[in-house]
């Protein structure tokens, strides 16, 4: 799916329809007992990171979100329909935290309680407009610090109607987004048709964060794992790393402001070469990471790169079609002063992986707690990242750029970097937040260009890359 923020998805003039859960189903919330499964690690960060920067002054917004077109006349009853038997699907969405004595405790409402409460709030003639108003709504609904935190809304037209879902990323990650149109599209036409639909069980990311959380919480100080982030750290200056180019800050500055980069890289058939050219090392994947490493070299002059590659968790089966938060990360260190061309930078980002994927399946909040380092967070993001996912094998992916489906992130405020890679079936699309500075621009646009530049080169020079060690 193409990654963008809500003011780049062609949003269109309409009539706006909402839907949030009912007032009556908050007030049975609100008189829950405790349920006993805890937050996951990656939870419990991003909450308590939240609260934290709320508490220096400075709300900043950190939903997710999809926007996606059905086409024809919609039939309001038959889409709230949609919306509420895929909210059932995932008991992530009914549950919520309260604070007790600086603590987490979570609740859950029974899908016997859930329903949605529907408003339609007027006609927006102009975009513009219309997009303002989403993301305000957005921020307020979709709040980390509260609960529900979530909103649907539709754009209704007469010819085709944009659904727009907006989710704290407490609840979603991108795979979570990326399979919503096609969901939905079936429930829906499965409601205007008037069939019924069993859906088949999906497992739970309330489950999986009780499973996850007894699991890391076997580990201490001393394990294997614990001692490889201490080394990775140490060597970071005490810190998780940032993009490792100038960003045009300086210690101490307040949290700036953040822009958003999002382009095509390459086409398909470009992509697909790319892919043969690195597939002998591992795929696109190792061939990004391998890019980026030489590039940064260039840019900053690093004689390492250093970054925190996130890895999905969904290593069952029970958890393929669940909506959550399934990621980790791993460290990972390139040595550069030996990355002398492209090949000998695959090798080096191969060996890496291999080395240290599996340390991915320790929660980074869980080895921060164990490493007794004072983390008080101050920004959004905790390290920065450079993402691939290869989407095309997402159900509905095919009909994305007809659907005009688009991943939404939210630009707010942040000093790191943040880039999504995605493969689809047009091509590599690249997507990226970073620190709204004139510096950071031009060495971010200089990266996408070096990058795109690298892909095609690669690309092009197949033959003798599918030959070297």
């Amino acid at each position: 799916m193409r990654m963008t923020d809500i003011q780049r998805c062609e949003a269109r003039p309409g009539r706006l329809v909402e839907w949030a859960l009912s007032p009556a189903a908050v007030a049975t919330a609100a008189g829950l007992p405790e349920d006993s499964r805890p937050p996951a690690y990656v939870q419990e960060s991003h909450i308590r990171t939240a609260r934290s920067v709320r508490e220096d002054g400075l709300a900043v917004p950190t939903w997710l979100g999809t926007v996606f077109d059905i086409a024809g006349t919609v039939d309001l009853d038959a889409l709230e329909g949609a919306l509420r038997s895929w909210t059932l699907q995932h008991e992530t969405l009914r549950s919520g935290f309260r604070w007790a004595d600086g603590e987490m405790r979570r609740f859950t409402l029974d899908s016997e309680s859930v329903s949605l409460h529907r408003e339609v709030v007027g006609d927006f003639p102009d975009a513009a407009e219309l997009v303002q108003h989403l993301q305000d709504r957005f921020d307020v609904a979709a709040d980390a610090l509260h609960w529900p935190n979530f909103l649907y809304a539709a754009v209704v037209r007469d010819d085709c109607t944009s659904v727009y879902m907006a989710f704290d990323h407490s609840n979603v990650d991108s795979y979570s987004l990326q399979r919503l149109p096609s969901e939905i599209h079936e429930l829906y036409a499965a409601g205007v048709e008037g069939r019924p639909v069993a859906p088949a069980p999906v497992g739970s990311y309330v489950d999986f964060c009780e499973i996850e959380r007894a699991d890391a919480d076997r580990i201490d100080d001393t394990h294997a794992i614990v001692a490889r982030w201490r080394e990775f750290i140490q060597r970071c200056d005490g810190k998780l790393p940032n993009f490792p180019v100038d960003l045009g800050l300086e210690p101490g500055d307040p949290l700036p402001t953040q822009k958003l980069m999002c382009e095509t890289l390459v086409d398909a058939d470009t992509a697909a070469a790319f892919e043969a050219s690195c597939r002998r090392f591992g795929g696109s994947l190792i061939g990004i990471l391998a890019a980026t490493s030489l590039i940064v070299q260039e840019i900053g002059g690093q004689s390492v790169y250093r970054t925190v590659l996130p890895f999905h968790t969904r290593v069952k089966s029970q958890w393929s079609d669940s909506v959550g938060w399934y990621v980790g990360g791993a460290p990972i260190e390139i040595p550069l002063a030996r990355v002398t061309d492209f090949p000998s930078a695959l090798r080096a980002v191969r060996a890496e992986l291999r080395a240290n994927r599996s340390l991915a399946r320790v929660p980074i909040p869980r080895v921060l707690r164990l490493l007794g380092s004072d983390f008080r967070p101050t920004s959004p993001d905790l390290y920065s990242i450079v993402s691939f996912v290869d989407a095309r094998g997402i159900p509905g992916s095919d009909r994305w750029a007809e659907q005009k489906a688009y991943g939404l992130v939210r630009v707010s405020y942040g000093d790191q970097v943040c880039v999504w890679i995605n493969r689809l079936h047009e091509g590599l699309w690249f997507c990226s937040r970073y620190p709204d500075t004139p510096v950071a621009y031009k060495n971010m646009r200089l990266y996408v260009e070096r990058l795109r530049d690298l892909i095609v080169s690669v690309a092009h020079a197949e033959p003798a890359l599918s030959t070297a060690g």
